[in-house]
């Protein structure tokens, strides 16, 4: 008996007679949907690697891989503290500097050992190596502390002279045991030093951030290996994308260039204290028109820091964004609340006794012209929301927030798992396995309310079939699939028509009551 792979021996030349047992695969491939709930954030930090995507699902995990908020433009923390408050829980963060930043170290006496920290950044500052009388006897513990870290203990490290310390330094480089690896805060470089280890801590010192000269093309980085600033965030799957603060509106296709090129939605914003004749003016004066990003309107947000205990004026975006990420991709964001905002720049700071709100035709001034804002109150009652739902496209079937991330979604989806087809034999069953793989990804859509129709009509169709695959076509290589997808609208102008008066009749259906 020979058991084989579908494909691997050729059936119509067999010779020897025997039992041929061929493995075949499931035929009708599953997608499921790639994750929207990405989001993916470029600022400055004072701790972590440049330039570098980390996963983050929390703010105690920023702290653990960048530090803590700084009361500062383009700082990343609060970004992400600000999204967190609107419900994101999944980000892909890079920290950006402007070149100038420096790791912290120390010099343990003499020449005898160099500890430097193992990223830039004022955060350094706060770490101490504390050398203590080891377990065993003649030997000596190192302990790496930094504030909200776990400690790192490098026991029993032994040696005389010299040795001591390339000892010191490789147990700090390399880990001394099964249950202390390499350290994750400091590196070691051993000198000439022989005197022998005192007692005593030692601070490292020297960290600095690399912020004073960040501007646009600090955050928006460079498109070549090694990727820098935004374009560090290609490959990393993010629904929605944050340059944090950046209000240069000479960026702004830029980042949507990227949004474009990414699947990414990306979410920006204009300068604080705009006004709405100059937000519009400068727009247009942009090129800005996609569907690939969201402008807010500079009226900025005053949000209460918990972590610097101070009420800061924050970039509308990040509220935006956070709770985009927190939306499934097929909701507008629209009227929907956001938290965390103690007041905006025209509604006044806080503790103001004047409370401004937008007329009408500001909103319409400012829809129209494809910038969205934030704002307090909303079509549902008196809480902060996007008002608008909107993209900056001028195309008013494709300028909601809905198109933009549903289009992204269904098309990174099919990305991720389509091109298994690749490479297969073009024939009926190639035919009805990518019909059925695409009927059955929209079928699942349709289930969980993602798809709809007004009338309840089936919203899709696909079509793959020797009508839209000619031989000539075929014979080249090409097999196309021509997929139809009609989206749920979005409920912006809800109208309510009412007649009252005495001469109004009124016409009722007889009913009959429930039991």
């Amino acid at each position: 008996m020979t058991i084989v792979q579908q494909g691997a021996i050729n059936t119509t030349a067999l010779i020897v007679p025997d039992l041929y047992v061929q493995i075949v695969p499931p035929q009708n491939l599953l997608l499921n949907g790639v994750p929207t709930d990405v989001l993916g954030v470029i600022g400055t930090a004072p701790w972590g690697p440049v330039n570098s995507p980390v996963i983050v699902g929390s703010m105690s995990d920023f702290a653990a891989s960048f530090g803590t908020l700084v009361n500062r433009k383009y700082d990343l923390g609060t970004q992400v503290a600000i999204a967190v408050l609107q419900g994101g829980s999944n980000f892909r963060l890079v920290r950006v500097t402007d070149g100038t930043d420096t790791a912290a170290s120390v010099v343990i006496q003499g020449t005898c050992l160099t500890v430097t920290a193992k990223y830039t950044g004022s955060a350094g500052d706060g770490i101490v190596v504390t050398l203590a009388a080891g377990a065993a006897a003649n030997t000596t513990q190192a302990v790496v502390t930094l504030p909200g870290a776990v400690p790192e203990i490098y026991n029993n490290v032994a040696g005389t002279g010299n040795a001591f310390w390339v000892n010191l330094a490789t147990a700090i480089n390399s880990g001394n045991s099964a249950f202390r690896g390499p350290s994750q805060l400091v590196t070691a470089v051993a000198g000439a030093g022989v005197a022998a280890p005192s007692l005593a801590s030692f601070a490292l010192t020297g960290g600095t951030d690399g912020v004073t000269a960040i501007n646009t093309a600090s955050l928006i980085g460079v498109d070549a290996a090694p990727r820098t600033g935004m374009y560090a965030l290609r490959g990393q799957g993010c629904g929605i994308g944050l340059l944090a603060d950046l209000d240069d509106s000479t960026s702004w296709t830029t980042q949507v260039a990227f949004g474009l090129s990414e699947g990414v939605y990306m979410v920006m914003t204009g300068p604080a204290g705009d006004n709405i004749s100059n937000a519009v003016s400068i727009k247009a004066g942009a090129g800005l028109d996609s569907y690939a990003g969201k402008l807010l309107f500079g009226d900025w947000l005053y949000w209460y820091d918990p972590v610097n205990a101070v009420t800061r004026l924050c970039s509308p975006a990040a509220f935006a964004a956070g709770r985009l990420a927190n939306l499934s991709p097929e909701q507008s964001s629209l009227n929907k609340q956001i938290y965390g905002v103690v007041s905006s720049q025209k509604s006044g700071a806080p503790g103001s006794p004047t409370y401004s709100t937008y007329a009408t035709a500001d909103l319409a001034a400012l829809l129209g012209a494809g910038i969205d804002v934030i704002s307090n109150p909303q079509p549902g009652g008196a809480y902060w929301g996007v008002r608008g739902g909107h993209n900056t496209s001028s195309n008013d079937v494709i300028n909601g927030d809905n198109y933009s991330r549903l289009t992204n979604y269904i098309a990174a989806t099919l990305s991720s798992g389509m091109g298994q087809y690749v490479g297969q034999l073009v024939n009926t069953t190639l035919f009805q396995n990518i019909k059925a793989t695409l009927l059955s990804f929209l079928s699942g859509m349709l289930s969980q309310g993602m798809l709809g129709s007004a009338d309840g009509s089936l919203p899709f169709a696909v079509v793959c079939d020797s009508t839209n695959n000619p031989l000539s076509r075929t014979a080249l290589g090409y097999v196309q699939a021509d997929v139809q997808i009609q989206y749920q609208a979005i409920n912006e102008k809800f109208i309510v028509n009412v007649q009252g008066g005495q001469s109004v009749v009124v016409s009722q259906t007889a009913t009959i009551p429930q039991q």
